[in-house]
C-alpha cells in the first residue's frame, strides 16, 4: 500500500479535541480502492489526496459563516482492502459504516472508486427505510454487469436502485443496455444539459425521500475544473451549479450520509484535490446548518 505522504492523517488537520470519536457529528473513512477502474487507475490515492489538501483549507466558511469543524470530524485510518474483490469491499464499508451509523454519526466517505458506495448504501438503508440516492455523476453507471463483474464501478447506480429509488443528475454518457433499462425503470435521470438550460429548476429533488445519500462522483464536474478523473467526460457541471443543488436539497430533505468517490490525483495539479476537499467540508457544513 502506498505511504502517506502527510503527518497528521486527519481531515482539515484537526487537533484532538476537534477530532475525537466521542464528540464527532461527522466520521470520515478513507477508502483507498480501485480494483475495477476502466480506463485511467490512480483512484486507490484519492483519499490521500483530499485528506492532504484539507488540510490546507479555512475553517471559516465564509458562505455559511461559522466554522464546521466545531461540529466534530473524526478520521477513520484508511479501511483495509480485501483482495477478493469488489463484492468483499462492498461488505467491509457496509460493516464500518453501520457501526458508525449505529454510534449516531454521519459517515462522509472519501474513495476510491465509485462500487464502494454501494456498501454505505446497504448500510443507511439498514437505518433509514425509506432511504433514496442522489448520484451525482457524468455515467449512469446502471450495466448489469460490467467485464464480468455485477459489483464493478459501471453498475453500482444499477445495484443501488434496486434497493432505493434513485435519482441521478449530471448524465452525459451511457450505452444502449442503459438507455434500454432507463425507459422502464423508475430511475431518476437528469441530464448535464438540462441543467446548464434550467439551473433552477429543482423538480428532481421532489423526487427524492426524506432521507437522503449523496454519492458523488466526481467526474460529474466539468473537466475544466476536475480533470482529475479516471474517466471524464465534456459538458459537465460547474462548482456553483453543484452547490445550489446541494444547498436546495440540504434545505429540502434530510442528508444522512454522504461520499466523494473516483478522484484520480494529477502530479503537480493539487487544485482537483482541493476542490473536493472543499466540496466535502461544504457539504458538512450544510448538513450542520440544517440540522441545527
Amino acid at each position: 500500500m502506498d505511504n502517506v505522504p502527510f503527518r497528521n492523517f486527519r481531515f482539515a488537520g484537526l487537533d484532538d479535541e476537534e477530532s475525537s470519536y466521542r464528540a464527532a457529528r461527522f466520521v470520515v473513512i478513507p477508502v483507498p480502492y480501485d480494483l475495477t477502474v476502466s480506463y485511467v487507475s490512480g483512484t486507490r490515492k484519492g483519499p490521500y489526496a483530499i485528506i492532504e489538501a484539507s488540510t490546507f483549507l479555512e475553517m471559516y466558511d465564509e458562505e455559511l459563516g461559522f466554522e464546521t469543524c466545531e461540529q466534530g470530524i473524526y478520521t477513520f485510518p484508511l479501511l483495509e482492502v480485501p483482495t477478493t474483490g469488489p463484492e468483499a469491499m462492498i461488505d467491509r464499508v457496509n460493516t464500518v459504516c453501520s457501526s458508525v451509523l449505529k454510534d449516531g454519526k454521519i459517515p462522509v466517505m472519501l474513495g476510491g472508486e465509485h462500487s464502494i458506495s454501494l456498501g454505505l448504501a446497504k448500510s443507511l438503508k439498514d437505518i433509514y427505510p425509506d432511504l433514496s440516492v442522489l448520484q451525482f455523476d457524468a455515467h449512469a453507471d446502471l450495466r448489469d454487469s460490467y467485464e464480468g463483474s455485477p459489483y464493478s464501478h459501471a453498475c453500482v447506480g444499477r445495484r443501488i436502485s434496486e434497493i432505493c429509488p434513485l435519482v441521478q443528475v449530471g448524465i452525459r454518457s451511457h450505452s444502449k443496455e442503459e438507455a434500454d433499462f432507463m425507459k422502464d425503470s423508475d430511475v431518476v435521470t437528469v441530464y448535464s444539459e438540462s441543467i446548464h438550460e434550467n439551473p433552477n429548476n429543482f423538480d428532481f429533488v421532489d423526487k427524492l425521500t426524506d432521507n437522503v445519500f449523496v454519492t458523488i462522483d466526481l467526474d460529474g464536474l466539468d473537466p475544466s475544473i476536475m480533470p482529475a478523473v479516471g474517466t471524464p467526460e465534456p459538458g459537465g457541471l460547474g462548482w456553483f451549479q453543484v452547490m445550489k443543488i446541494l444547498r436546495e436539497v440540504s434545505k429540502r430533505k434530510n442528508i444522512v450520509g454522504f461520499d466523494l468517490v473516483e478522484l484520480c490525483p494529477l502530479p503537480g495539479n493539487v487544485a482537483p484535490d482541493f476542490l473536493a476537499a472543499k466540496l466535502a467540508y461544504r457539504l458538512m457544513g450544510y448538513i450542520s446548518q440544517n440540522k441545527n
